[in-house]
């Protein structure tokens, strides 16, 4: 991935004409791009780590697995959150992990993880980079130094159990990569987040990723069957049968953990053979209640889409008027919904057909497949939308949660009117767009997309915006984060969540098996 931006640079592209002229008339953005440092003007607060610290480390992994030149740092200097990107526009001194290591497999790691014990290192595990609530900070807190654990090198499919459905998978393993080698053998994984083309496997288990598909094939921790974790204290082996009464299930210690606990080095997963056929079909509803309405319907009833989505009448209406992500001349207004089907043809014909009564009986109009094959073919591309809405002056940035189904109207009312009130008071409108992407038989995530004008210090401005959100999701009884994690940006928040006894408990765990805490401190646990 780049470093000041979300990802491959071959995929970036300019501002449409459709979005430029959204941008002056809302928000009185010229569209002009700002200065910004190139990669040899940035300027790194200097390596921590004395020589004697780098050659042990060195010796660990080997001279070419190793690094500590600028450059490596910097590209393991945080996430992509829009407050990370905002960090790298800074001309002045930016911070950055002090090395860079990358090891072989579990005895490197643990032998890695001693030395740091032993010479008051921190430790940031570090897959695919794409944390966006700074969950890849490189905070020293009481340490000396810090340095980032690249778990590319775990990259192997170790075991398919083509009777079971189950794959054992390396933490390193890229979304691509995985779906890759799963489908040499006629299998695939089935989890498509966002940031399926750079997030890793273990990315996905530290955090509770939930993908697009998740109707279909659930969040990612509903498809964990086993994982192994390296601890200062040892390794940690979990799951051994399809479902177990052996007390707590000790592997939801780690689904979350986001590297606070272990070092997530194996996940083993639920797979499911390659469909035999998708079918997509689009949906229009008269407003947001009515669509949300149907999508209860849907998912209560159980008649099983793989993506069921829907856009309120903002979004729908930005996606029409800029034409880069539906552009279908059938949608004038409301709200559109996608939906998806994959299996074999006579289940995907019988699911579809149930789908498609229902929504129908309440209130849907289909458009086709034309505006839902459309989504799924551009449904990776949003971060680099976001790449030069900020390199033009504006700010923008996503937040979500997750609430159920009678408090949905409540919760999606309070966060748009604690966003725009709080950028109103920096002196820009702001426009704020919202979307059910997972659903649930008891309630729904929402995930919220916001879009204003930078004024002043855009980082002050983006945190106040995103304080007053967090606020609005606690004081409506929404979780604090639906798939995102918590990092170090929800991390305030967590005390509400889950409460004094709750807190303590994390803490029992962080010590029970990071004694030093060493392990990516100051994320997760308040």
């Amino acid at each position: 991935m780049q470093w000041n931006a979300w990802g491959d640079p071959a995929a970036a592209k300019p501002l449409s004409a459709g979005i430029r002229s959204l941008l002056r008339q809302a928000l009185g953005i010229d569209g002009e791009p700002g200065k910004e440092p190139t990669l040899e003007q940035v300027r790194l607060r200097p390596s921590a780590l004395s020589a004697a610290d780098l050659n042990g480390l060195t010796a660990i992994v080997g001279a070419d697995h190793a690094a500590a030149d600028d450059r490596s740092r910097l590209l393991h200097a945080g996430g992509k959150s829009t407050l990370d990107l905002l960090r790298r526009r800074d001309f002045g001194e930016q911070d950055a992990p002090d090395a860079v290591l990358l090891p072989a497999g579990e005895d490197e790691i643990a032998e890695l993880l001693r030395f740091c014990v032993e010479h008051g290192i921190a430790v940031v595990p570090f897959g695919g980079g794409t944390s966006v609530v700074g969950g890849l900070d490189p905070v020293r807190g009481d340490f000396r130094a810090v340095v980032a654990l690249d778990l590319r090198r775990l990259d192997a499919l170790h075991r398919l159990d083509e009777v079971a459905w189950e794959a054992e998978l390396g933490a390193g393993l890229t979304g691509p990569e995985a779906e890759r080698l799963l489908g040499e053998r006629g299998f695939s994984l089935g989890h498509f987040p966002q940031s399926f083309c750079f997030a890793t496997i273990g990315g996905f288990a530290a955090t509770r990723s939930s993908g697009q598909d998740s109707a279909g094939y659930g969040r990612f921790d509903d498809m964990v069957r086993g994982l192994r974790a390296v601890t200062p204290v040892g390794v940690l082996d979990l799951g051994r049968a399809p479902a177990s009464a052996a007390g707590p299930d000790l592997r939801q210690l780690l689904l979350g953990s986001e590297g606070a606990f272990g070092i997530i080095t194996r996940v083993r997963l639920r797979v499911h053979p390659v469909p035999e056929t998708t079918r997509f079909e689009a949906w229009s509803f008269p407003d947001f209640a009515t669509g949300a309405d149907a999508l209860r319907a849907v998912v209560q009833t159980g008649t099983g889409p793989t993506v069921i989505r829907l856009s309120d009448e903002a979004e729908t209406g930005v996606n029409l008027a800029t034409a880069d992500n539906i552009g279908e001349q059938q949608i004038t207004g409301g709200c559109l919904a996608i939906t998806a089907f994959e299996g074999t043809d006579a289940h995907v014909a019988s699911r579809h057909a149930e789908t498609r009564d229902l929504l129908a009986a309440k209130g849907g109009t289909s458009l086709g497949e034309g505006p839902a094959q459309a989504w799924e073919h551009g449904r990776f591309n949003a971060p680099y939308l976001r790449d030069a809405l900020l390199s033009a002056g504006a700010l923008c940035e996503t937040l979500e949660t997750a609430t159920t189904w009678s408090n949905v109207a409540a919760v999606k009312a309070a966060v748009t009117d604690a966003l725009t009130t709080s950028l109103a008071e920096t002196g820009t409108p702001a426009l704020v767009l919202c979307h059910i992407s997972h659903v649930y038989p008891t309630g729904a995530s929402l995930y919220f997309t916001v879009v204003a004008a930078q004024r002043g210090n855009p980082i002050d401005q983006w945190r106040k915006a995103k304080a007053a959100a967090s606020d609005a999701m606690v004081r409506t009884g929404a979780t604090i984060t639906h798939h995102h994690a918590v990092g170090a940006d929800h991390r305030p928040w967590m005390r509400d969540e889950v409460g004094d006894l709750g807190v303590t408990v994390l803490r029992a765990v962080k010590s029970a098996l990071d004694p030093a805490g060493i392990l990516n401190p100051g994320k997760l646990i308040p």
